[in-house]
This record gives C-alpha cells, sequence and structure tokens, in this order.
C-alpha cells in the first residue's frame, strides 16, 4: 500500500513475453481456484470439525485469555474478509519468512515484504499492538450489540503507515500503533453500526472509512508531534546490499525485470498481502494456506461462519488477476499500483451481500478491478508527501464499494443474500 514512483533509472525491462501468455497464466490461475472451490465443501465434509465455528468462537472471544488471543489474531486477516486465526499464522510466519530471505538476499523471497524498506518488523509489531489496543479499548462495542465490530481496523491503517512515513524506532511504532486505536476504529464503529447497518451496506465500507479518516487525523497529529522524526526519516540499516535501488523513494516496491507468466501469478497471490502493507506472495501463500486449513477443519469457522470461503476466494483471484492484466502497463511505468483496492472490498462484499452465485463472483470481480485501482491512485498522488498513500486505496475502497453494491441491485440476478 505504497505510493506508486518512477523505475529507478539504472533498472533494465528485460523484453516481456506477449501479453497472450501472461493473460493465459491468469486463466489458468482463476480456473485451479475455481476448481479448488468446488472440491474444498466435499473435503471439508469428510474431515471431523476440529475447530468452533464462527459464532461459538464470537461469543468465547472475551471469555479467557486464550480465546482473546486467538480473536485478536484472527483480526489480522479480517481486512480479506477471512477472519481466521490460522490464516493469521499463515501470513505472520510467511512474512517472517519473506523478511529473512530478502535480508539474505534470497532469490526465492519474492516482492521484497514491505516494500524493500526493511521495516517489517516495525511494522507488523505497531499493527499488531495497535490491534491490541483496539480490541482492548473497544471490544465492549461487541458485547453491546452481539455481532463482530471492526476493531480489526489499526492493524492494516494508521500504525504501518506512520512507521513507513517516520521510519524505525519505538516511539514511532508507539506512536502509530496509540493514534490508531484511538482514531480508526472508533469511526469505523460510528460508520458501521449507525450508518451501514440501518441501511443495509456493507460493513466494509464503514471499517475502511475508519481508516481513511482516522488516517487524516492521524498524519496532522504527527505533524506537531516533538517526539516524532522528520518524514522518510531512517527506514533501516539493516538491508540487503543493494540491488541499485538508491534512487528509489523508501517504501516504494523494486519491479522484477521479468513480468511474464509467472510474475502474474506471484502479483496475484502478493495482492492478498498489499492491505497490511506486506505484498509479498510468501506471505500469501501462509494466508491462504491456513485460511483453508481452518475451512476444512469447519466451514464455518472462517468468513464469519457463513460457508462461503470458497466463493469469496475464487472472487478475490479473479479480481486480482484482472486487475494485474489489465493495469500491467501501469505496473511496468510507475513501479507499483494498486491493484489490490477490490481485493478486500467489492470483490468479497459483493459475494457476502449477493451470495456465492457465479454473476455475483464475475460482476462483482470485474467491476471492482477496473475501477478500483485508478481511482485509489488518483486520489493518492493528490496527498501530501507525509500522508502514507494507503488514504488514496482505503477511499477508493469506500467509493467503489458505496456505488456497486447498490447498482448491482437493480440488475437482474441480484438478490440479497441476507
Amino acid at each position: 500500500m505504497t505510493r506508486p514512483a518512477k523505475l529507478p533509472t539504472n533498472l533494465v525491462l528485460s523484453p516481456t513475453p506477449t501479453a497472450v501468455a501472461r493473460w493465459l497464466a491468469g486463466l489458468a490461475m482463476v480456473a485451479i481456484t475455481a476448481a479448488l472451490a468446488i472440491v474444498l465443501p466435499g473435503a471439508a465434509s469428510v474431515v471431523p470439525h476440529l475447530l468452533p465455528d464462527y459464532e461459538n468462537w464470537q461469543n468465547e472471544a472475551y471469555t479467557s485469555i486464550p480465546q482473546f488471543l486467538r480473536w485478536w489474531v484472527g483480526d489480522t486477516t479480517e481486512a480479506q474478509f477471512f477472519k481466521t486465526e490460522l490464516g493469521g499464522l499463515g501470513m505472520l510466519v510467511g512474512g517472517w519468512v519473506a523478511h529473512m530471505a530478502w535480508k539474505r538476499g534470497r532469490r526465492w523471497a519474492g516482492f521484497p515484504v514491505s516494500y524493500g524498506t526493511g521495516l517489517w518488523p516495525w511494522v507488523v509489531g505497531s499493527a499488531l499492538l495497535g490491534l491490541l489496543l483496539s480490541e482492548i479499548a473497544w471490544g465492549w462495542a461487541w458485547t453491546v450489540t452481539s455481532t463482530s465490530q471492526p476493531t480489526f481496523v489499526p492493524f492494516v491503517s494508521v500504525p504501518p503507515a506512520i512507521v513507513l512515513v517516520y521510519g524505525a524506532g519505538w516511539a514511532v511504532a508507539v506512536t502509530g500503533a496509540v493514534l490508531g486505536a484511538a482514531l480508526t476504529t472508533p469511526v469505523a464503529l460510528l460508520v458501521v453500526n449507525f450508518v451501514c447497518a440501518p441501511l443495509g451496506l456493507p460493513g466494509v465500507i464503514g471499517s475502511v472509512t475508519g481508516m481513511w479518516t482516522g488516517a487524516l487525523i492521524a498524519f496532522l497529529f504527527c505533524r506537531h508531534l516533538p517526539w516524532m522524526p522528520q518524514p522518510g526519516g531512517d527506514s533501516s540499516t539493516d538491508t540487503p546490499e543493494a540491488a541499485g535501488q538508491e534512487d528509489v523513494p523508501a517504501g516504494t516496491p523494486a519491479v522484477p525485470s521479468r513480468q511474464g507468466p509467472g510474475w502474474v501469478v506471484r502479483r496475484v497471490l502478493a495482492d492478498f498481502t498489499e492491505a497490511p502493507f506486506y505484498g509479498n506472495e510468501i506471505a500469501a501463500v501462509g494466508l491462504i494456506a491456513g485460511t483453508i486449513l481452518a475451512y476444512v477443519l469447519n466451514p464455518l469457522a472462517p468468513v464469519y461462519g457463513t460457508g462461503l470461503l470458497p466463493a469469496v476466494l475464487t472472487a478475490q483471484v479473479l479480481t486480482a488477476t484482472i486487475g494485474v492484466l489489465v493495469y500491467h502497463r501501469r505496473w511496468v511505468e510507475a513501479g507499483w499500483y494498486p491493484t489490490f483496492v477490490p481485493v478486500v472490498s467489492v470483490a468479497p462484499a459483493t459475494v457476502l451481500t449477493y451470495g456465492p452465485t457465479v454473476q455475483a463472483i464475475v460482476v462483482g470481480a470485474a467491476l471492482g478491478a477496473i475501477a478500483g485501482p485508478p481511482l485509489a491512485a488518483q486520489i493518492s498522488k493528490r496527498l501530501p508527501s507525509d500522508f502514507h498513500p494507503f488514504i488514496g486505496n482505503v477511499l477508493s475502497m469506500t467509493v467503489c464499494t458505496l456505488i456497486t453494491i447498490p447498482l448491482l441491485s437493480v440488475l437482474p440476478g441480484f438478490t440479497s443474500a441476507s
């Protein structure tokens, strides 16, 4: 979730394979995901349900420390609509593996985690602390309403964004965590409960509204906090050698020299972890594998107990694939492009609203992939330099979801599943 930047002058892109090869790779990835979606329910039906279903998990979340910790880790995947602790653990372990591989210069490290800044430990530390503070401070909202509340929002918004803008250090990480819990969660709670719920709108609209609103206030605060360093300060002194990235601004992801069929697959996977500022395919494999395992162990555990993981995952892979392929040239020219925007907003929200139908999966994925990334990019480039551009990404999520979901209700074949 970082600011697009010009490619470094010392990076020479090799001739890419034909567009046909890239599209075939994307088609194959979508087909494999769709096949997996068909197989998963059958596999889950023959495996003992070793995990509690979501409703029981939710009811016990604040009854004991172990259950609270499970809920806390599960919230690390709520941005992807997964809400599973196994997926959260997989993503965190995958992020650590990717970070260590990047530090050692391993070729298999994938897209540099946290955009090659070396700040991943501070990013994840601040995000987890902000999430913990949010759960402790605002957990009462869950007990009042008896429904899940967007206490997860700091994990994918203000805390990691402040670290990426201001650099490493305890003062920065703790400040980001406190501001995230104090500003983003209450706004998200208000919008979800007093706007989205009464109007029948997806809760993600309230969640992402809390993110961009809280972030605007937080970055204004940071300008006046005496202990905060200058923006763009120490990003990391613990980085691998070079790769000729001296002229690239902190937080800018490196673009692989070859962007063929394999790059398409890796990029689609990496888009699953852009929301928490990882942007790495190894972390994404851990996230998806852990979530699928949770589904097999109980289909009513992930995705809020709806049983819709196969359809949601298919829609997410489809929307990421369309975005990456359609905006491939933007990736080449800018070095990064927010194709992940519909992965964590329009596509899964459409499935949850209208059910696991073919039209909900395809139309939601296509509309989100076409509209979300360019709107996000246009908003982000107009922000002040000391405001992290993720604000444009989540604002785009708000606008696109707010328009798309009600619009689809007037089309034939789209009936609310609620």
